[in-house]
């Protein structure tokens, strides 16, 4: 009788599990594929859409609730809390809400229209927020008459803050009245100057 070495004739568990290994290896590139795609930056900073969106739809919300309700309500809660000037600042306040909100939408003057919106937030912050903690959103019952709330914290003011500081940094994107107004400026700086209005890097598309 001749022994044949198993060696020699392959294991063969080892052949059943290599399909399996270039399967699990073609899946894993495939997801690491389908991720790089998804994180991938699309061209132009397009993430400025949904931020002026929610900003400035959220701050003129806000403005319009105040005027609907009337503005004396606001005036008395302004005053019960301390503020100084209740009724000035009341009004200031509804206007910076609805001017700055606009603004912000349509992407107008949005790092000089932050500066009074981004004081309206730091001044809730500090005056009517701070005391109850971060979370905006406490759920403390839900009955039959419906979810009940707790006080709201300054997570929501945070959150604006910060989307605020985003569009001012890294500028209000496509589709915003701050684009045309620069091009606009920069044609005519190029007009009055003598030189040639600069055209884009064809190479680079």
């Amino acid at each position: 009788m001749i022994d044949i070495p198993a060696d020699a004739l392959g294991n063969p568990s080892a052949r059943r599990r290599q399909p399996e290994l270039e399967n699990g290896s073609l899946t894993m590139n495939a997801l690491a594929a389908t991720y790089a795609r998804l994180t991938t930056p699309i061209e132009g900073p397009w993430y400025a859409i949904p931020l002026r969106l929610i900003v400035g739809y959220g701050f003129m919300e806000h403005g319009y609730a105040k005027l609907a309700r009337g503005p004396e309500l606001f005036v008395n809660i302004l005053h019960a809390i301390g503020v100084p000037e209740p009724s000035l600042l009341a009004g200031l306040t509804i206007l910076v809400e609805l001017i700055g909100g606009f603004a912000v939408l349509i992407g107008a003057f949005i790092p000089l229209a932050s500066i009074p919106m981004a004081a309206v937030l730091l001044v809730a912050i500090f005056t009517v927020h701070l005391p109850y903690g971060f979370s905006s959103i406490k759920l403390e019952a839900v009955t039959a008459a419906g979810a009940h709330f707790g006080q709201p914290g300054y997570e929501t003011d945070l959150l604006y803050l910060a989307a605020l500081c985003a569009l001012v940094l890294g500028g209000s994107g496509p589709l915003a009245i701050d684009r045309f107004l620069i091009r606009n400026h920069g044609q005519s700086f190029g007009e009055s100057s003598g030189r040639p209005p600069e055209s884009e890097d064809v190479s680079a598309h």
